[in-house]
């Protein structure tokens, strides 16, 4: 069975960068041919997919948030992370971790989610 958890600062100051990282059990975050996501969604709004890592360490980001997103991996931990550079209110949100399992499985494992709030 695996589990996601996500963890880090859930108060960031307008400006700094948000760190997050997600801790994957039960599987392997370098098995083929999974992918690793953060997807998040700001109150009273949808789900916004942010960005992916995939097993073989290559990566994917939202056009949108290409520009100060980065998402990277420890294999020694089981663990990959997300930063978010020069946030400000708008990126309060709910940030979810989630596993892609491929078009038939989609997203078929999620973490219980955080909230990082944006606030000075």
């Amino acid at each position: 069975q695996v589990q996601l958890q996500e963890s880090g600062p859930g108060l960031v100051k307008p400006s700094q960068t948000l760190s997050l990282t997600c801790t994957v059990s039960g599987g392997s975050i370098t098995t083929a041919y999974y992918a690793w996501s953060w997807i998040r969604q700001p109150p009273g709004k949808g789900l916004e997919w942010m960005g992916v890592i995939a097993y073989d360490g290559s990566t994917y980001y939202s056009p949108s948030l290409k520009s100060r997103t980065s998402i990277s991996r420890d294999t020694s931990k089981n663990q990959f992370s997300l930063q978010l550079s020069s946030v400000t209110p708008e990126d309060t949100a709910v940030y979810y971790c989630a596993r892609f399992g491929g078009t038939y499985y989609f997203y078929d494992y999620w973490g219980q989610g955080t909230q990082v709030t944006v606030s000075s």
